[in-house]
């Protein structure tokens, strides 16, 4: 309750969303496809999710701003565009991440899981082809 999330690569902003259900008290969902972002924009007006914050630009971009902190990140890359090194590179430092802060990422069956060091991995688990790790950044 109260945590400040960001859902990196938004898509249909379905983590985001459940964040701000559960009583996030500021949730961000990144989105580089403009059509989507739009959507995602009506979907949070016709909730009514005042904590919610839509915007329109590439992950990357986004985090060279240094928003944050945030104390949740859901991280679910496009797979075939192996993001996943260079975005968890960029979380790293700039006050993106708060003490502690949870991050939850998603890969393909078959690609490893590339992190900074100083994260650790809390749990996993697999269903299907995807890979779903929860980590947590230092304290």
């Amino acid at each position: 309750m109260g945590s400040r999330c960001l859902d990196l690569f938004a898509g249909t902003g379905a983590l985001g969303l459940e964040a701000a259900s559960r009583g996030a008290s500021r949730v961000v969902l990144v989105e580089a496809d403009a059509r989507i972002a739009r959507q995602l924009r009506q979907q949070v007006d016709a909730l009514g999710a005042t904590a919610v914050e839509v915007v329109q630009m590439p992950a990357l971009v986004y985090l060279q701003g240094r928003p944050g902190p945030f104390d949740v990140v859901f991280l679910d890359p496009p797979f075939s565009r192996q993001m996943l090194p260079s975005v968890c590179d960029a979380l790293q430092g700039h006050g993106v991440l708060a003490s502690g802060a949870r991050i939850y990422l998603e890969t393909e069956l078959e690609q490893s899981l590339a992190m900074p060091p100083d994260w650790q991995v809390l749990r996993h688990s697999r269903i299907g082809q995807v890979r779903h790790y929860l980590a947590a950044a230092p304290p």
